[in-house]
């Protein structure tokens, strides 16, 4: 028996061996057998069922044995001490039931502790697999590009939303900002899932953000992903010797981007979204242009930087974009700044951002 069972064993053992020495000190005809029913009650709070019924079987034994010691069994005085035995049998039996009760107790806590470790674990993993994708963007001749990620509270910091920026051929730069439904782990590992294939499928599609998307809703169909994702691709090409810089996208069922022109105009990009992804592979996807100068300033983001609990979604992008014209001028990493300001805390939702300034 090891010190820890010998523990448990000294409190019953000690109720025992108190009410026994009660007995044996009292006077003839004042018995106490019935406090012997105590022990098997006090070890169904520390020990197990055999050892329960043990003590419960030991004070009954004790019971009777006090009964011969104190001349309990004459006629009478038989029927009291029957009473006082079938009391001490029936707190064994009660003992036995409490201790079956709490041993199921336990073993439904420890099941449930084993399951929020093993879930506080995969939460763990899912967000050490989320911050591992959310990379420092590349250093790109003529860009300068900057990013932002806040988690939302509630969700454990586990998300779907992700950004991505990565050469393509050409040249060119393809961004990328998106948003896998749900908050969980299955979200992080599908938004892992997408981005990597949206990765390899950038850099092998001539930098169109309609056909990238296209192919994506493809493989994740075939990959049998059954989540919904919204997302903005866009390219920005390096300026030729007719043109400056231009910008390519494409949104699947994303929140707009918004463009900060160099005199500081806010211009949201809001042109009709195409389906989100996951509902329709097959579906032809538009492409928008437009020809940047320096200065300028895209800005992607996800539906947590502007949707608020009980605010219209309007009145979200209305302040994007109040607030980034409050930020022109700004250098890129202090205009990010200025945008998730005061954000930390209290978000509903994740945010990510993803900004690009033509230098």
């Amino acid at each position: 028996m090891n010190r820890r069972l010998r523990t448990r064993h000294l409190l019953p053992l000690g109720v025992l061996v108190l009410f026994s020495l009660l007995n044996l000190v009292s006077e003839p005809g004042q018995v106490v057998v019935g406090l012997l029913a105590m022990a098997p009650l006090v070890a169904a709070t520390v020990l197990g069922r055999r050892a329960t019924a043990a003590y419960g079987v030991a004070a009954l034994l004790l019971a009777v044995f006090f009964g011969f010691y104190g001349d309990q069994y004459s006629a009478g005085t038989v029927v009291a001490q029957s009473i006082r035995l079938m009391g001490v049998a029936l707190g064994g039996v009660l003992a036995l039931f409490a201790c079956t009760l709490r041993l199921r107790r336990e073993a439904v806590l420890t099941r449930l502790s084993a399951e929020a470790a093993m879930a506080r674990g995969a939460v763990q993993v899912a967000e050490t697999l989320q911050r591992s994708l959310l990379t420092d963007p590349p250093t790109v001749p003529g860009l300068a590009i900057a990013v932002r990620y806040l988690p939302a509270v509630q969700h454990a910091q586990v998300g779907g939303d992700w950004y991505d920026a990565f050469p393509v051929p050409g040249g060119s730069t393809m961004l990328v900002i998106g948003d896998v439904a749900g908050h969980d782990v299955a979200a992080a590992a599908t938004m892992a899932q997408a981005r990597g294939v949206l990765r390899g499928i950038g850099t092998t599609v001539a930098g169109s953000p309609a056909l990238v998307l296209g192919a994506l809703d493809r493989a994740m169909a075939q990959l049998q992903v059954d989540t919904l994702i919204t997302a903005a691709v866009a390219t920005v090409h390096p300026a030729t010797a007719e043109s400056g810089p231009r910008l390519d996208w494409s949104n699947a069922g994303h929140p707009p981007p918004v463009l900060l022109s160099a005199d500081g105009r806010v211009q949201l990009l809001d042109r009709t979204p195409d389906l989100l992804l996951g509902v329709a592979a097959g579906v032809q996807r538009a492409e928008h242009h437009l020809t940047l100068t320096g200065g300028d300033t895209l800005v992607l983001y996800t539906d947590g930087l502007v949707e608020r609990r009980g605010v219209p979604l309007d009145a979200g992008t209305d302040w994007l974009t109040e607030r980034l014209a409050g930020l022109s001028g700004l250098p890129l990493e202090e205009l990010c700044d200025g945008l998730i300001s005061g954000m930390s805390g209290r978000l509903d939702d994740d945010v990510a951002v993803l900004a690009v300034r033509v230098c």
